[in-house]
């Protein structure tokens, strides 16, 4: 494995702390050929697919691809908007956003940017932009609540993977998950709590978060168990009790079974009880996209009055919500101590680099 050319580099040049916000990824655009090159990056993963790889070989390339993009592509078609993908867009906010909020605080020289795990821009290309602009310690923080290994577990291989072709690695701090957090858990029951005073509150209200395999509870993952703890922790800070709330999964694909109660069945018997409102939050998403605006808002909704239901109602993810990005701000900071600095001086730093410069071109160098 041949190393990569390091990037220009000026001695006496202030060096800086990165944050890197990395989150799932989106095709290019909602059209069934872009969702085929999505769909066989997002699906050759191995953390995200477990079969062995022969069958599973045979099985992507001979009927999901095949299939599943242009079905894909049409349930893209109903929640894109004229700035591209939701999730690429409130991805991208968040990360211009999170470069002001930490400035209120941090004085010292820091970047913060964005990549997905799959599509782009890339977590490899955004590493190198990072130490282009002389980033020489960065926080990996993946905007996944809780932790699992097809999710945060897959943005660790790919830094690490990239960090491996650098000849002069950056230091790098990672964020496993924030699931029990109390600023994000506030940040969620507030969301909640303004909403409900906008439109009422409901009969029951769905925490649904995205499924995974049974096999990967049993197999050690603590994803569930995540899950539910932020579900407990929010039905806690509304003080809900136990018959006013449901903790479900979604998204699930294939014949195996995944994490149970699905969110789908809850809502069909949610319906046939004949609920007169219900209220679905999906608190494993810090952003809405596909899985939130098209399989609940619209798949959901649908499932619950066919099945008899009164009212539906869905519950934004944070998004850019101010609080959010306060919450963000701080998981990011904790990260970051040591590394920055609340009392800067820029004329001295800029003073002592050029001392550095001197020495350096003293010496021989040559930049």
């Amino acid at each position: 494995m041949a190393l990569h050319s390091e990037p220009p580099f000026a001695h006496g040049s202030l060096l800086k702390a990165g944050v890197l916000l990395v989150n799932l990824g989106t095709p290019e655009a909602p059209t069934p050929a872009a969702l085929k090159v999505y769909l066989r990056q997002f699906l050759s993963d191995r953390r995200v697919v477990e079969l062995p790889r022969p069958i599973w070989w045979l099985i992507l390339n001979l009927f999901v691809l095949t299939r599943r993009p242009k079905d894909s592509a049409a349930r893209y078609a109903q929640i894109w908007t004229k700035e591209g993908s939701p999730l690429k867009v409130h991805t991208e906010r968040q990360a211009k956003l999170l470069q002001g909020y930490l400035g209120v605080t941090v004085k010292s020289p820091y970047v913060v940017d964005y990549a997905m795990r799959y599509g782009t821009p890339s977590i490899p290309e955004v590493l190198q932009r990072l130490k282009a602009q002389t980033c020489d310690r960065i926080v990996v923080l993946p905007l996944y609540p809780q932790y699992s290994a097809s999710s945060t577990g897959t943005v660790f291989d790919a830094v690490f993977d990239e960090l491996k072709r650098m000849r002069n690695a950056p230091a790098v701090r990672t964020v496993k998950h924030f699931h029990d957090d109390p600023r994000y858990i506030a940040a969620v029951v507030q969301s909640i709590r303004d909403d409900w005073m906008r439109n009422g509150r409901p009969d029951v209200l769905v925490m649904s978060f995205h499924g995974l395999p049974r096999f990967s509870l049993d197999r050690g993952d603590p994803y569930h168990c995540e899950c539910q703890k932020t579900g407990r922790l929010v039905a806690e800070g509304l003080g809900l009790k136990p018959h006013e709330y449901r903790v479900t999964f979604q998204s699930r694909f294939g014949r195996a079974e995944w994490l149970k109660p699905y969110t789908a069945d809850t809502l069909r018997e949610l319906g046939a009880a004949r609920s007169g409102r219900v209220d679905v939050v999906c608190p494993g998403f810090t952003s809405d996209c596909l899985e939130t605006l098209e399989e609940i808002a619209i798949e959901g909704k649908a499932e619950f009055l066919k099945a008899g239901g009164g009212e539906f109602h869905y519950i934004p993810c944070l998004n850019d919500r101010d609080d959010w990005l306060h919450a963000l701000s701080g998981i990011a900071a904790d990260q970051l101590g040591g590394w920055v600095s609340t009392t800067f001086d820029r004329p001295q730093a800029e003073r002592e680099a050029g001392k550095a410069r001197a020495r350096a071109l003293e010496l021989g160098a040559k930049g």
